[in-house]
């Protein structure tokens, strides 16, 4: 049998990767991991999850002090120290970050800074002059931002969700193109701490992978909030009128321009995987996405994939998931784990926030599910209304014969922590006559769930 330097190289230290890294390990495979990022700690810890989601609570409190006055609280002007909050923010992700570092570089495997790419099947070229032979690989190098759908977006300049969580000064105005996760948690980040916001979206509602009630209700809220929004809109093209950039689009039949000081360009992210020669390793891919079976295993059976590089969800939990998964069924291919994205999960920490488990009324009827559904508004729940959290709803689906959960979804107060009650259900196939049953304390936002549960139960 041919000798190899490493039973398992891992491509990428993100949080697929890691995980990958930490379980072969664990297992007692000499392993290495290779991270040739500017930065070490991935997409997560560096410019997606933590950042973001600092910034946004530092807007909700803002947002909560400016309306005090509702509970007979009086504060005076709210005022900020954008630099404060920024520097507050870099400080925690330095402290993740450098967590993460140390872990990478407590001996339990070797850690490698250097980017590769691959020479044959079992090979890798280091950037810095060495090679480096596996038995097996991991793929996680995770994504990067998009390339822009204009030519003349790049003329006139833009910045990314990269950017944006590394900014110093605020711009007086801003367009936003896109209508997912990362623009509107953005929009409404900026929209808070007083930027004029313009939020353009190709699709005919906001955060399309939810049900339509989902984006119809945050489009409401950012109205309200001041915000100007544009959806089913078409992209025409950019230009700059002195020191600001224009961007026209077609809406309804009509040619609309806007302009602001700055464009943030949130219309996706793509498979970090141009640069790696998958080719010579026989690993096929699809418009640059790695492609995979249930086990993460490619088409090159010795070689697996983790997290955002294969998708189909690019969500830390799950990416953490494909990792362990893919070293078990190196170790052990005669009882193979398959990955289950029965619970998928998602949530958008907008105010309120977006979230939902399992299966969406879309998806249901995408795929021929039958099924019933139940919704509940928080604008009639006794918590909600003493917290002034009146937008927004829960809705469960279940399956009409058997009355199992099938999915989830809550757009409201917590809306990202209400969900999991949700997720403990499906987990364990509850039906709707037992999930109206789990005793509830009130008042708690939590007990909420058991409207839509009771309505089901009665129907089925």
């Amino acid at each position: 049998m041919k000798k190899f330097d490493f039973e398992v190289a891992v491509i990428g230290a993100g949080s697929g990767g890691f995980a990958a890294a930490r379980t072969a390990a664990a297992a007692g495979l000499k392993t290495v991991v290779i991270e040739g990022g500017r930065e070490v700690g991935g997409l997560c810890i560096l410019r997606g999850c933590m950042p973001t989601k600092a910034m946004l609570y530092a807007a909700e409190v803002k947002h909560l002090a400016e309306h005090a006055a509702t509970w007979g609280v009086s504060v005076g002007k709210v005022t900020f120290n954008f630099s404060k909050v920024m520097a507050r923010k870099a400080e925690q992700i330095k402290d993740f970050a450098d967590s993460r570092v140390q872990q990478l570089n407590a001996g339990k495997f070797k850690f490698i800074r250097a980017n590769a790419n691959f020479l044959d099947a079992h090979t890798v070229q280091l950037s810095n002059g060495k090679k480096i032979s596996a038995k097996h690989f991991v793929i996680a190098t995770g994504s990067r931002v998009a390339p822009s759908p204009l030519p003349q977006l790049d003329e006139v300049g833009y910045i990314t969700s990269d950017d944006a969580v590394a900014l110093k000064k605020l711009p007086k105005s801003l367009i936003i193109l896109g209508g997912g996760a990362i623009a509107c948690e953005f929009a409404q980040f900026f929209q808070r701490f007083g930027v004029k916001v313009t939020l353009i979206q190709r699709s005919e509602r906001l955060l399309k992978e939810f049900d339509t009630d989902a984006g119809v209700e945050i489009e409401k809220v950012f109205r309200r909030e001041g915000m100007q929004v544009f959806t089913g809109t078409k992209l025409l093209g950019a230009k700059r009128q002195g020191k600001l950039k224009t961007v026209s689009f077609e809406h309804n039949g009509k040619v609309i321009s806007v302009a602001a000081e700055e464009i943030l360009f949130a219309l996706g992210r793509v498979p970090n995987t141009a640069s790696l020669d998958l080719a010579k390793a026989g690993v096929k891919t699809e418009l640059g996405r790695v492609v995979t079976n249930e086990k993460m295993q490619t088409s090159a059976p010795h070689i697996f994939a983790a997290g955002d590089v294969c998708g189909p969800h690019e969500i830390v939990h799950i990416a953490i998931q494909q990792g362990e998964t893919a070293v078990h069924n190196m170790l052990k291919p005669r009882t193979p784990r398959r990955m289950d994205y029965r619970l998928l999960i998602s949530v958008v920490f907008t105010e309120p926030q977006v979230a939902f488990v399992g299966l969406t009324e879309k998806e249901a009827t995408a795929r021929g599910v039958k099924y019933l559904a139940a919704s509940y508004p928080f604008n009639d729940h006794g918590k909600s209304l003493i917290m002034e959290a009146k937008d927004g709803f829960v809705k469960l689906l279940a399956n009409p014969k058997t009355g199992e959960i099938i999915g989830g979804e809550c757009v409201g107060p917590s809306g990202g922590e209400l969900i999991h009650e949700v997720i403990v259900a499906m987990a364990k196939r509850m039906t709707v006559h037992e999930f109206a049953v789990v005793p509830h304390y009130h008042p708690t936002l939590a007990e909420i769930w058991g409207y839509p549960a009771e309505e089901l139960a009665d129907k089925i």
